[in-house]
């Protein structure tokens, strides 16, 4: 931190002040400067020292620096307020992945919206406006529903439906996404209880719950999970989680803990999104999983599709030599549904079968869809 500070020192003039706020955080001072070019080259100039290696007990240590700006303080009437605007950028900046970024207005905009944004989700969350849809997996060769992916849907009572794309990274980013979690497993499994008292022909599905990253570190989850299944009476092997390979990879050696402990459950587990992450193969064969979802930018992706093809192929012939089950995201054509056919993929799931239903929808699906 000392040796950082010297160099931020090194980068201004004696008009300048630097300071560091607290942990790894520094705010400049720029004063008298002409032009927003000027303060731009302040910042390459900072980015640019920090970049190179401390020497340390005869080690290179390496830093980097997410550098955030103000370039107008007119009209703000605090210290506080230009430190916030300039953290917002700052957090922009690690976001986008760039090394500086101004502050603008539509980020202060922004910054308000996710707030007002995530009490409002909390309040939703408490008061019944999430609801699950279902969209159904099917078996390629005979065309038979063998399960269904439970998909949380946002009904604003002002705003009216709000995409998953919007709140789920929202949930994700402000910790909702615990509730949240808890909440789509314990009504899926409801949900699915329900189908099985309603009729035999719902017996054997199952029901393929996502699992966040937070949710999956959580000390908790196994018995959360070993409670719910027995709260509701499903028999284990029909719940699937689906964890992406990104979340898995994030501390592997953890992951095949924690999913040996799920296992033990006798729940059925997937890596979600497959293709897309960077599990090696010795990671492949040390997780104890069940199967594995290939991706849809491989399925109704728009690049290559000979090369889409290839993968595919290839991630089927390792998931048989793992003996492991297969489901492709995505599918919405008829060509593609052909494809997958002839390269023996069982199941699949996607809009040329069915969007996601309500529950009500699903459950008629099923009385008219199954032998």
């Amino acid at each position: 931190l000392k040796g950082i500070a010297r160099r931020l020192e090194s980068c201004l003039r004696t008009v300048d002040t630097v300071a560091r706020l607290g942990g790894d955080e520094f705010a400049v001072l720029l004063e008298e400067f002409k032009s927003s070019r000027e303060v731009i080259d302040v910042a390459d100039r900072i980015h640019e020292v920090l970049d190179r290696p401390f020497h340390i007990s005869g080690n290179e240590v390496y830093s980097g620096a997410s550098i955030g700006i103000v370039l107008r303080t007119r009209g703000y009437e605090t210290a506080e307020e230009i430190l916030r605007d300039s953290d917002i950028a700052m957090y922009r900046t690690k976001e986008s992945g760039k090394d500086r970024l101004a502050f603008t207005r539509r980020m202060h905009e922004m910054a308000v919206e996710n707030l007002r944004m995530e009490n409002e989700l909390r309040h939703g969350l408490k008061h019944g406006q999430l609801s699950l849809h279902f969209q159904p997996i099917i078996v390629m060769a005979n065309s038979r529903i063998e399960g269904f992916e439970a998909l949380a849907r946002w009904n604003h009572p002002e705003r009216g439906p709000i995409a998953p794309a919007r709140f789920i990274p929202l949930a994700e980013e402000t910790g909702l996404i615990l509730p949240l979690g808890e909440w789509v497993l314990l009504e899926a499994l409801r949900t699915l209880a329900r189908w099985r008292q309603a009729t035999p022909k719902a017996r054997e599905l199952y029901v393929a719950v996502n699992i966040s990253s937070k949710q999956f570190r959580q000390p908790d989850l196994v018995e959360f999970i070993r409670h719910a299944l027995g709260q509701y009476g499903v028999p284990p092997p029909l719940l699937r989680l689906e964890i992406t390979e990104s979340v898995l990879m994030q501390d592997a050696k953890g992951s095949v803990e924690k999913l040996a402990q799920l296992k033990n459950l006798g729940v059925k587990l997937l890596i979600d999104d497959f293709g897309t992450g960077y599990s090696s193969l010795s990671y492949l064969q040390r997780f104890p999983i069940d199967g594995l979802k290939i991706d849809r930018s491989f399925i109704s992706g728009q690049g290559d599709e000979r090369e889409n093809l290839e993968i595919v192929r290839t991630i089927l012939a390792l998931a048989r030599n793992l003996e492991l089950a297969v489901v492709a995201e995505g599918v919405e054509t008829a060509h593609q549904h052909d494809s997958l056919n002839l390269l023996r993929c069982r199941s699949a799931q996607g809009y040329l079968f069915s969007r996601p239903l309500a529950a009500d929808g699903a459950m008629d699906m099923i009385l008219t869809s199954q032998g």
